[in-house]
């Protein structure tokens, strides 16, 4: 965090000081939510939520060092009371951003964009100090949260925005504004939320709307191989730039292929020149992510050369997606459990497919959240995929949904055991652990809510023999 005086950052937020006896105190250290992340000079954002209220910790976060609470009541210890503490918050990094001078590069998409978001910052921060979102902490909190742990010595902020409805990208862009927009691509995750795919376009087009005109440095970064998204350039003052396979794209791949573990490759091609990448990550889907990544870092000045011994160096920085790992008794586990929806699982899907040539196959899959009237249909196709991939075997775990994956791919021409529905996470453990075999390959994928880590976890528990090597 930039040093701020409390004074400073009270007169920021508009909010009262209570209980300090020195507002030159400065807050040196990160801004935090989770009192266990308290460090000395950090100020603590005081919460309330569903069954924990951050004011309750007030005097804990104190004495662990912090210099002051930013909360919506006097709470005994040194405070700033606000009237909404996210949106002090929110004024609070705004504030902090613009002091910064460094370059934000903000991106959105239906899929793919943390692990994009990952790429990008392990490509950036070889050209200078750069900080990223976290995980997946894309929303109204997480976003500030992460542009306040920016510092001084910080020339890049690649910020995630996430977005449930009409307005949420251009608020955070408001909080955030970047300099560089990145559309992944318009899918149908959340679509039960958003109604259809063209307000979902809508909602993610926020971004481009944001950034400053071209002549200003504004930059949006568009993929080629979307309609949808494509179309955005219309809706922006700033240049465009676009990504992809199509012969247009500025930044584009060719030769793109598989290796025989199913990590892509690609000759990648920029308006400066040319290099060859094998990425460590599995799957053909992340040629679209590392193109993406590619044509923000060749507008921030970094050659062809530069940009692809990074992305064939990066790895996965983000728990629980596409995590690969190798029992000691050879069967392999494919930890995609954090998130899930139609366009994630057919790639994950096509990166089990490309991993098991000569091996068994296993897709153990649940619920996808949030699409609403298209649930039914969407489960039955990806069930149905699973056939026509030739998965050795799917496992549907949990209720109605996953009742659809498994109808899908009986409907497909699946028979015997090739498919089958278990009630729950254990009852596909039990499953697996009495039918693996040296050699197999494991997906396990669902949206978050399933919590389906638990049976890689499970699973990687049971084969650790000995030491496991992570791939």
């Amino acid at each position: 965090m930039i040093a701020l005086s409390l004074a400073e950052i009270a007169e920021v937020v508009g909010g009262q000081t209570h209980d300090i006896p020195d507002p030159s105190v400065e807050v040196t250290a990160p801004v935090v939510r989770d009192s266990r992340e308290v460090e000395p000079g950090s100020l603590f954002v005081a919460f309330v939520g569903e069954r924990v209220d951050g004011h309750d910790f007030a005097r804990q976060v104190v004495e662990a060092g912090a210099v002051a609470v930013l909360a919506s009541r006097p709470v005994g210890v040194p405070a700033i009371v606000v009237d909404d503490v996210q949106r002090a918050l929110g004024a609070l990094a705004r504030h902090v951003v613009r002091r910064l001078g460094a370059t934000l590069v903000a991106l959105t998409g239906s899929a793919g964009k943390t692990s994009t978001k990952d790429l990008i910052a392990q490509v950036l921060r070889r050209k200078a100090p750069t900080v990223f979102t976290p995980g997946s902490l894309n929303n109204e909190i997480g976003l500030p949260l992460t542009a306040l742990s920016a510092t001084e010595e910080t020339r890049f902020l690649v910020l995630e925005m996430g977005a449930r409805g009409i307005g949420h990208i251009r608020y955070l862009a408001e909080l955030t504004p970047p300099r560089i927009g990145l559309v992944l691509n318009v899918g149908t995750a959340h679509i039960g939320e958003f109604g259809g795919r063209e307000q979902i376009a809508q909602a993610k087009g926020e971004l481009v709307e944001s950034l400053p005109q071209a002549q200003d440095g504004g930059v949006a970064v568009l993929n080629a191989d979307d309609p949808l998204v494509r179309a955005m350039a219309s809706r922006t003052k700033a240049k465009v730039v676009l990504f992809g396979e199509a012969d247009e794209a500025d930044v584009r791949a060719e030769n793109v292929r598989l290796t025989d573990s199913g990590q892509p490759a690609f000759r990648l091609h920029t308006p400066s020149g040319a290099s060859d990448v094998t990425m460590r990550l599995y799957g053909e889907h992340h040629v679209s992510n590392a193109l993406a990544a590619a044509a923000v870092a060749h507008e921030l000045g970094m050659s062809a050369e530069e940009i692809a011994t990074a992305l064939s160096e990066a790895g996965s920085l983000s728990r629980w997606r596409m995590e690969v790992t190798e029992r000691p008794d050879g069967v392999t586990i494919v930890n995609d459990a954090y998130n899930a929806n139609p366009e994630s699982m057919r790639a994950a899907l096509r990166a089990l497919v490309a991993m098991g040539p000569g091996r068994r196959t296993w897709a153990v899959l649940g619920k996808m959240a949030e699409l609403g009237d298209e649930a039914l249909a969407e489960h039955d196709a990806v069930g149905r995929l699973a056939v026509r991939l030739n998965v050795g075997k799917l496992v549907a775990v949990g209720g109605r949904e996953a009742s659809w994956l498994q109808l899908g791919a009986y409907n497909e021409g699946s028979w015997g055991e090739e498919s089958v529905h278990v009630s729950d996470a254990q009852a596909a453990i039990d499953l697996l652990r009495s039918e693996l075999r040296p050699g197999d390959v494991v997906l396990v994928k669902a949206s978050r809510s399933v919590g389906l880590e638990g049976v890689a976890q499970a699973l990687l528990a049971t084969g650790a023999e000995g030491e496991v090597a992570a791939r």
